[in-house]
């Protein structure tokens, strides 16, 4: 029994900082917003203990601040990061390129796996790019982090998927509060994952290469915009909002 208690733990724990995570990627949770465990407690009707391990969690990913007089604060990404973000994940997908498809003949079995795991990775694309054409963060920021992360479960080392998969989503919350207010954001919203996919599913280790060099060149172009002041950020107001100030920092219960 205690064993079966521990995982139900270990669930709400998951569950609060899926949640939490959440608001941020969706610009709810603004950076620079500062909350303790008390009210996100309150918040959803929990005790402390497993939204304090939630908050810890996040902070473990870069995504949250811990002030021990404070609370928690939501880390205010700059364009610097986020351009650090892009040139890391371009590192680390070159060196995955260029062990790409290593495997001259694989066996039938493994042929088998990769062909139906490319079908969910091609649906992923489709309705990541669909988002992107329409301008839908909301759907975007879903597909598009399952979409890489099933496409990075392809190449086989779940530590590279992990590092990646954890630069995604610190990009999307750097990116979320400057796009969700930017009237061209069909513009940057980047849509090759079809040709992505296109380029894995031939085994083409150069288009492969051309379709990954143009998403992190649109993304440092991205950046460079936003280095110029165009657009302003939204959350880079003087004085964030308070914990005392917010009546409801987590949004909606879960």
């Amino acid at each position: 029994m205690r064993a079966s208690g521990a995982v139900t733990r270990s669930t709400l724990r998951q569950q609060i900082a899926d949640a939490l995570r959440d608001e941020v990627l969706a610009g709810r949770l603004q950076p620079g917003r500062e909350f303790t465990v008390k009210q996100i407690a309150e918040q959803y009707g929990v005790s402390a203990t497993p939204v304090r391990e939630a908050l810890f969690d996040l902070s473990a990913q870069g995504l949250l601040e811990c002030d021990q007089h404070r609370g928690f604060r939501v880390h205010q990404f700059s364009v610097e990061d986020y351009r650090a973000m892009v040139e890391a994940r371009a590192l680390v997908m070159d060196g995955v390129i260029r062990d790409a498809f290593r495997e001259q003949s694989p066996s039938p079995a493994r042929q088998a796996r990769y062909r139906e795991a490319l079908v969910s990775v091609r649906r992923r694309a489709e309705e990541a790019a669909r988002a992107a054409r329409c301008g839908d963060l909301d759907v975007l920021i879903g597909y598009d982090l399952r979409f890489w992360r099933e496409l990075g479960a392809l190449a086989g080392n779940a530590y590279i998927g992990d590092f990646l998969h954890r630069l995604r989503v610190q990009a999307w919350v750097f990116a979320v509060p400057y796009l969700r207010d930017d009237a061209d954001v069909r513009d940057w919203l980047w849509q090759g994952h079809s040709d992505l996919v296109a380029a894995v599913t031939l085994r083409d280790r150069e288009a492969l290469r051309v379709v990954v060099a143009h998403y992190n060149g649109h993304a440092l172009n991205w950046a460079d915009r936003l280095a110029a002041g165009d657009p302003d950020h939204p959350g880079h107001a003087p004085h964030p909002p308070r914990a005392e100030e917010a009546t409801d920092p987590a949004g909606p219960e879960v």
